[in-house]
């Protein structure tokens, strides 16, 4: 019987377990938790500062999921991976593995603030424990400053306004989701928010804090209660790099998952896979990929036979109602268009469609992420009708019947 090791509690590791019991489902599972509980939607802490959900409501699987998994659930944090005698190291426990998944996802990128020090209240925006530290600190009268304004910055505004005296967002970039977002698409997001009471300091970076006064590099000042970090996040790398593993931004793995270490595989935020959209690999830090390289992973260390190019960017992003979708790579030619119900940006690489950003109006998201996913080959004239009207009539029925599942 095998042991499968998993580091890391959230949504990949728990893809990788199910991946493990499709094809073995005798070998034992241990999973190694750093944060202490068993996997959460970690995107709905946001909702949870807005009091419209709680912590049982965000659990990722019923509570008997592990013992029903035949898994040994560990809270402890793995201090190294032993490659010679296949063996992880938590605390004062060694355990043997056969295969071992590194799924330790990210950390929040802190940046070496003068003075940050002095600050007395101040969290990151990632954990659920982040979550409970700022609903303890805030009150009507709580004045909070937010440094990134990229989604786990909003989604944290978002989370506060009606809770809270006053919001402020900074950010370096001149404009909101800057990495996914071009300005006019960002400004229109940016408004949204705006209108709900949130102030933005954009194009502007802090000096210095002094304990609840940040100044920032064009001499403004901005007096605060409590300060959350969400610069940005790096991918935790150090277990593999310091057992010999090949790293780049992520760990970097092939399209089955598996590192440059024998049966040491790794998914999630921390891994550097294939990207369909740009040929090329690098870190999806997005729930959706976290699942399927999960999967791919655990099918593959139970001995089975599972392959992974097709992921690529998807975000999917909502501001008190308002929607917006981004997939894949904004290069080559645009359309573009914007309309009462919102904002449409389609890139195409000559014959393909290769990225989108949908805004408001987000019909067809599903259509165009096909065509993404799958590199499929348009004409002129279908090109034409996906930019007006995004439906399977730009197929002939064959297509439709083959590889949409439409009905000739």
């Amino acid at each position: 019987m095998k042991n499968y090791v998993i580091i890391g509690g959230g949504v990949a590791s728990v893809a990788c377990m199910e991946g493990i019991r499709k094809t073995d489902k005798n070998g034992k599972i241990y999973l190694i938790s750093g944060e202490g509980k068993p996997t959460y939607c970690r995107p709905l802490i946001s909702y949870y500062l807005q009091g419209i959900t709680d912590f049982e409501k965000m659990k990722y699987r019923e509570d008997d999921f592990y013992a029903d998994m035949g898994c040994e659930l560990i809270f402890g944090k793995a201090e190294k991976i032993d490659v010679k005698n296949k063996t992880v190291k938590v605390g004062e426990r060694v355990i043997k593995y056969d295969a071992l998944c590194v799924a330790t996802g990210s950390s929040p990128f802190i940046p070496p603030f003068n003075g940050l020090d002095t600050v007395e209240n101040k969290t990151a925006f990632m954990t659920e424990n982040d979550a409970l530290y700022i609903r303890k600190k805030i009150t009507p009268d709580t004045k909070v400053l937010i440094i990134g304004a990229g989604l786990i910055g909003l989604k944290c505004a978002e989370g506060l306004v009606g809770n809270v005296a006053r919001i402020t967002v900074s950010d370096l970039a001149t404009r909101v989701l800057s990495s996914i977002l071009d300005d006019e698409c960002a400004a229109y997001m940016q408004k949204v928010l705006e209108e709900r009471g949130v102030s933005f300091m954009l194009g502007d970076s802090v000096s210095a804090f002094d304990k609840n006064t940040a100044t920032f590099n064009s001499g403004k000042t901005v007096d605060f209660d409590l300060l959350i970090l969400a610069v940005g996040v790096r991918a935790n790398i150090s277990l593999v790099n310091d057992a010999g593993g090949k790293v780049n931004r992520g760990i970097i793995v092939n399209d089955k998952m598996q590192t440059s270490i024998s049966d040491v595989y790794s998914a999630g935020d921390c891994a550097e896979g294939y990207d369909n959209s740009i040929n090329a690999t690098r870190v999806l830090a997005i729930l959706p990929s976290a699942y399927a390289q999960g999967f791919t992973a655990g099918v593959n260390m139970a001995g089975g036979e599972k392959s992974l190019n097709d992921e690529f960017p998807l975000n999917a992003i909502g501001f008190f109602g308002l929607h917006a979708l981004t997939a894949g790579a904004y290069t080559g030619e645009m359309y573009r268009e914007k309309t009462e119900k919102g904002i449409k940006r389609l890139f195409f690489d000559g014959d393909k469609l290769v990225g989108f950003i949908l805004i408001g109006d987000i019909k067809g998201a599903g259509i165009y992420t096909s065509l993404i996913r799958n590199k499929w080959v348009l004409s002129e004239k279908s090109k034409k009708m996906l930019e007006k009207s995004p439906t399977l009539a730009i197929f002939d029925a064959e297509t439709r019947a083959k590889k949409l599942g439409g009905v000739v």
